[in-house]
């Protein structure tokens, strides 16, 4: 592996840290009576912003309560987070390419596994609502998008990263295409030993 793409991975790799001090991802809500908006913050380990406010609105059409306890995915995905920094860092000072192919494959593996996860928590919290709720709309479901904009009733939910999760988007399509580079440089390394 070339002392470049070394660099490039160890500095992904510490890029990855900033996602334990900033916000993962993002929930945003609009709506005409509330023209600033409210907003949801995902971190790898807490929620926070408009928390309350939402949980208040979200009471009348039925939907449970968000509450931080209630997510084991706090508990986990520092400890994963961590797990795949250390992976990176040991990549860079390795420089082997085939632990390069595996910790894709692991960042691969654990991106599908945290979107899979957000989708199932959107999904309960959008379907299963209380037949009981005060604003009942027949055949209507409240999830949010995975990512983008919905419209939900008069309100336009919106779900993306946060600076948290750009970086960690960042540093994985840097680790990408250190090994395409690879891959490629080491092509065109042994098509000039054969020439």
């Amino acid at each position: 592996m070339k002392k470049s793409s070394q660099i490039i991975i160890f500095i992904c790799s510490i890029l990855m840290i900033g996602a334990f001090f900033l916000p993962f991802w993002k929930i945003i809500l609009e709506a005409p009576q509330y023209p600033e908006g409210m907003q949801m913050k995902i971190w790898l380990y807490k929620i926070t912003g408009d928390v309350d406010n939402i949980n208040g609105l979200n009471h009348y059409i039925g939907m449970k309560m968000i509450q931080e306890d209630e997510f084991k995915e706090f508990k986990i995905m520092p400890w994963a987070l961590g797990f795949l920094i250390a992976f990176g860092l040991l990549v860079a000072f390795m420089r082997k390419r085939s632990l390069l192919w595996t910790w894709i494959g692991l960042l691969l593996i654990a991106g599908g596994i945290a979107f899979y996860d957000f989708y199932q928590w959107l999904y309960d919290y959008g379907h299963n609502l209380d037949p009981h709720a005060a604003i009942k709309v027949p055949g209507m479901s409240y999830q949010p998008p995975l990512f983008g904009y919905k419209q939900l009733l008069n309100f336009l939910a919106g779900s993306f990263p946060d600076w948290g999760g750009y970086l960690v988007i960042t540093a994985a399509l840097g680790i990408v295409a250190v090994a395409v580079y690879e891959q490629f440089y080491r092509k065109r390394e042994k098509l000039s030993v054969k020439a």
